[in-house]
């Protein structure tokens, strides 16, 4: 990970430092399993893209989620994942699956999950393209 995206993702987390070591976890594994991809951080998430963003990282909206220190992984796919690890999902127009994961440890982003994100990556780098 960029020494330079340290500053700001400490600043992202100044009120959940303890997701702080989770995200820079989680943001190594997902940059190194999709080779030319980057992090930005937003107001309100970490955003991953390649040449469109295919990934995004953000504090969890509810309450309880924020109080186990979880982070919430949200990956936009071509299909509907049936797996009792998906959060939420929903179609936003045909042909788009947004998916959305609660991960609470380094752990949680194993061979299943980083083949979703890579899944996410080459799904986003493919638009525009003829099939």
């Amino acid at each position: 990970m960029d020494d330079a995206l340290t500053p700001a993702l400490l600043a992202f987390f100044d009120s959940a430092p303890e997701e702080f070591s989770l995200a820079c976890a989680l943001l190594e594994g997902i940059l190194a399993a999709c080779p030319g991809s980057a992090a930005v951080v937003q107001k309100t998430q970490i955003t991953l893209k390649g040449r469109h963003v295919f990934a995004a990282l953000s504090l969890p909206r509810r309450s309880r989620d924020r109080k186990a220190h979880r982070l919430t992984l949200t990956l936009g796919l071509a299909r509907r994942l049936e797996s009792p690890r998906v959060n939420l999902a929903t179609e936003p127009y045909p042909g788009r699956w947004t998916h959305h994961f609660l991960l609470s440890a380094p752990e949680d982003l194993d061979g299943p999950m980083l083949a979703w994100v890579q899944e996410a990556y080459a799904f986003a780098e493919g638009k525009g393209r003829a099939h």
